[in-house]
């Protein structure tokens, strides 16, 4: 018989690390942990960057914030059960969560030429959303890989931003979201496609540490989205990069403030 859809185990995908080898509750336990440290870590630390649109009366961090949480939530209780619903609820998350980003953040200087404002890109933003949310049932084995290839667009926006911009705290923070982007989809990949290995050394918690590397990509990835959207919503400001606690700290969390009314990019 077909097992319920929200059994242990009934997921379409597995990772390469042992389940039910450190609990018996818990399917991967080191991917569920890690995923939950790290969602603990963005929840509290992504916030130094609010006040800076709260005080100018943006609201759009209420609604980006909970999505975070909540794809971080479903992602925890997929790798703690392994089951399809844990998988689609994770994966859709994701899907929502830059669907609120795109509507929110998307600079209208790259609107199709048949969006003539924000309103119209919503509808946009919004259908394609629930297509693809349809989509996603058909071979939700595929979903990952599809999410995954967003991230070659955002890239593509970030070098045309580049461009237009002489700040060199701006370029290095660039260049640190490409880096630990770039090591957490080797993680991830090496993971899905190179087990047998990481199985035979007894190491295969290469998808663990998918998560880690991705919450340090995103710690660049949400001041550098903040930073040109102050440049194109609000010129009046001069957005500039800083760092928490101190820029002395060998690890830091980045963050916008701003400085006197003129634009640097």
């Amino acid at each position: 018989t077909m097992p319920s859809i929200f059994s242990y185990l009934s997921a379409e995908v597995d990772w390469c690390e042992g389940n039910f080898e450190r609990s018996a509750i818990i399917a991967e336990y080191y991917n569920t942990m890690r995923d939950g440290t790290t969602l603990f870590s963005l929840f509290l630390l992504s916030p130094l960057n609010f006040p800076v649109l709260e005080g100018l009366g943006y609201d759009r961090s209420l609604l980006t914030q909970p999505a975070l949480l909540l794809a971080g939530i479903f992602s925890v209780y997929f790798h703690m059960t392994l089951s399809y619903v844990g998988q689609l609820l994770d994966e859709l998350s994701i899907l929502w969560t830059l669907a609120v980003v795109y509507s929110f953040w998307y600079p209208k200087v790259y609107f199709p030429r048949c969006i003539k404002n924000r309103k119209h890109f919503f509808w946009l933003s919004g259908v394609t959303t629930v297509v693809s949310t349809f989509m996603s049932f058909i071979k939700p084995a595929l979903n990952a890989y599809m999410l995954n290839c967003v991230a070659f667009h955002l890239l593509y926006l970030t070098r045309k931003e580049l461009k237009k911009c002489n700040d060199k705290r701006v370029h290095w923070m660039a260049k640190a979201m490409v880096m630990w982007w770039g090591l957490a989809i080797t993680s991830w990949i090496g993971d899905k496609w190179l087990c047998g290995l990481w199985q035979m050394i007894n190491f295969p918690y290469f998808h663990s540490f998918w998560h880690v590397l991705i919450a340090m990509s995103l710690f660049y990835v949400f001041p550098l989205v903040i930073y040109f959207d102050v440049i194109y919503e609000m010129p009046s400001f001069k957005p500039k990069l800083e760092y928490w606690p101190s820029d002395s700290w060998p690890v830091v969390v980045p963050y916008v403030a701003l400085e006197q009314s003129h634009k640097q990019c």
